[in-house]
């Protein structure tokens, strides 16, 4: 028995409903292309409607998430993967859902109890710290040193600006041959988290008041992908069961060894699978230049340029055997995939076929780029050239110009760029979110201090930064940027003076709608310039900031308080993550 028909049959054995899977395209939710997590199609019931299937519920989730696509070839990030996850809808709560975690990870899976640790949320001024669970997990032989109380960066969940909230206790399993420590440090990326559970026990009002809820909820969520990987002893999920015979199919067809050649081998493995899953789903998505077509062309085509990178004749239906490992390893699992199978190999096919027609002379074009090329960067018109003539998507020509070392003139190539790709549409839908769940006037403030900081971080680090991504809630903004090194203690107090300089200096801040391609040439700055639509806002912060963005800002920065790092790591390759707090 694997590790998903485990976890499915022990909840079931506790009571539990089974549901299935609910499809990869959110039904009735025009705000989010995928589903990213197994509490996503949930929450109508966790917000109080009652579920068909009654109160306790569980489920294997197929998720796609795309904050992670270009990290993708690394050891453990993957765009598609599932989600296990188990709910109380108003039936158990604390004790009960600690017990099922505790005694499924080391009665059924077997995991030493030594090699385990948990957080625990600590609570803040309105809600008190979660001593229950941290004595629950006592009682089960978790010792003190091993719990940790985090506050509400860390160990608190809330869907959206309002609505049922509670802190969350995460488990974490140490991934290491070495002694494991006898206090649980959170910080030392030994210890791997592996579970989460969501105690959502109060109601936040449009007001910020918070009160105690009369049903109280679980939402628990755990990521196959990686649980797998450590239960079978390995430090690359790419060589765990779930992948073995894909792995071994690329290895086939390529006629090299994984050893040697991980990165295209992963990349091929996980842009097929998730393209085989995103092919076969009910909503028919197929290849296009706009919303989930435009992932599935892009992933596609990702695969087809490393296939080509490690020999392969992509003449041929080369993706087939590959797809069809896919297809054998879930069909049992997800109906659709068997039903939509020859759905999935023509979409393969065809996008294969459409390709291959103008990649190679686009390659040949690249080539010969390359050597008239006078300096390291590639001009507008010869990106431009390779988008319109030979169907390269910009991703792909910004990521062999990484190969080689070179630079593109981004903002002249998208002065350039027309709709072909029409993603401006899917902003005016919503469907690109910008980290901003709500409007409340925290988050509107933080997601000010997104600016402030992305333009401080241009000063101290260099202006080749950029804004890779960002999150925000009441409590915290998360914010990634390109950058090659970790910050020193120096250039995190430098950045951080300088964004309160400019908050004490109360920097007016101003919005002009004016045409994209305008916006572009008077230097401002978005992360996915190609979601917004022909007309943008464009916000300036005084002399320091001047963002394309879709809102909402604060008019005049003193209102942001002080800001402070709290954080800052790694994100994924070449992209680092800052966490910080206004206060």
């Amino acid at each position: 028995m694997n590790l998903k028909e485990a976890f499915i049959q022990y909840f079931v054995e506790h009571g539990h409903v089974e549901i299935p899977s609910a499809p990869l395209i959110p039904e009735n939710d025009p705000t989010v292309l995928f589903n990213t997590a197994g509490m996503q199609p949930l929450i109508p019931y966790l917000l109080g409607e009652p579920h068909p299937k009654g109160k306790r519920l569980c489920d294997a989730q197929k998720c796609v998430r795309l904050t992670d696509l270009e990290s993708i070839g690394d050891k453990t990030h993957h765009t598609f993967f599932e989600m296990l996850g188990n709910w109380s809808l108003g039936d158990y709560f604390k004790k009960e859902s600690i017990h099922y975690s505790f005694l499924f990870l080391t009665q059924v899976l077997n995991i030493p109890v030594e090699r385990l640790a948990v957080t625990v949320f600590e609570g803040n001024d309105i809600i008190p710290r979660d001593e229950v669970s941290a004595q629950i997990w006592q009682s089960l032989g978790i010792p003190k040193e091993r719990i940790a109380y985090l506050g509400v960066e860390d160990n608190f969940w809330i869907a959206g600006e309002s609505g049922p909230c509670g802190g969350d206790t995460e488990i974490f399993y140490f991934r290491s041959n070495d002694k494991i420590p006898k206090e649980f440090d959170p910080q030392d990326d030994r210890w791997v988290e592996i579970w989460n559970n969501v105690f959502m026990e109060f109601n936040k009002d449009e007001n910020g008041k918070i009160t105690e809820l009369s049903q109280k909820n679980v939402d628990t969520g755990m990521g196959l992908e990686r649980v797998v990987a450590i239960l079978e002893g390995v430090d690359d999920n790419y060589k765990s069961s779930i992948w073995q015979e894909i792995i071994a199919s690329i290895e086939k067809i390529s006629n090299k060894p994984y050893t040697g050649n991980e990165i295209s081998m992963r990349i091929i493995a996980d842009h097929i699978r998730t393209s085989v899953f995103i092919s076969a789903d009910p909503a028919g998505i197929k290849p296009s230049n706009t919303d989930q077509g435009y992932i599935l062309r892009r992933l596609i085509r990702r695969a087809i340029r490393h296939a080509k990178k490690l020999g392969v004749d992509t003449n041929c239906d080369w993706m087939e055997p590959i797809a069809k490992e896919v297809i054998k390893k879930y069909e049992n699992y997800y109906e659709e995939i068997k039903k939509n199978q020859e759905v999935v190999l023509e979409v393969l096919k065809n996008e294969n076929d459409k390709f291959n027609r103008t990649l190679e002379k686009g390659l040949k074009e690249f080539d010969k780029l390359l050597t008239h090329l006078s300096g390291n960067i590639i001009d507008k018109d010869s990106a431009f050239k390779l988008y319109d003539t030979y169907g390269f998507p910009i991703e792909l020509t910004e990521e062999m110009a990484t190969e080689h070392h070179l630079k593109i003139d981004l903002e002249g190539f998208y002065e350039k760029f027309r709709a072909h790709q029409e993603l401006s549409r899917t902003a005016s839908k919503g469907k690109f979110k910008g980290g901003l769940m709500g409007h409340s006037e925290i988050e509107i403030k933080y997601h000010t201090a997104t600016h402030l900081l992305n333009a401080a971080l241009k000063v101290v680090i260099g202006p080749d930064v950029h804004q890779k991504g960002s999150n925000i809630n009441e409590s915290r903004m998360r914010f990634d940027f390109s950058c090659d090194h970790k910050l020193s203690d120096e250039e995190k107090s430098k950045v951080e003076d300088l964004v309160n300089q400019w908050i004490q200096e109360d920097l007016p801040v101003s919005m002009k709608v004016m045409k994209k391609e305008n916006a572009i040439k008077i230097g401002a700055e978005a992360m996915f310039i190609d979601k917004y639509a022909d007309e943008v806002n464009v916000y300036q912060i005084g002399d320091v900031s001047l963002e394309i963005c879709g809102g909402p800002h604060v008019e005049h920065t003193a209102v942001l308080g002080h800001f402070k790092i709290i954080k800052e790591e790694a994100s994924s390759a070449g992209v680092r993550r800052i966490k910080a707090i206004l206060e």
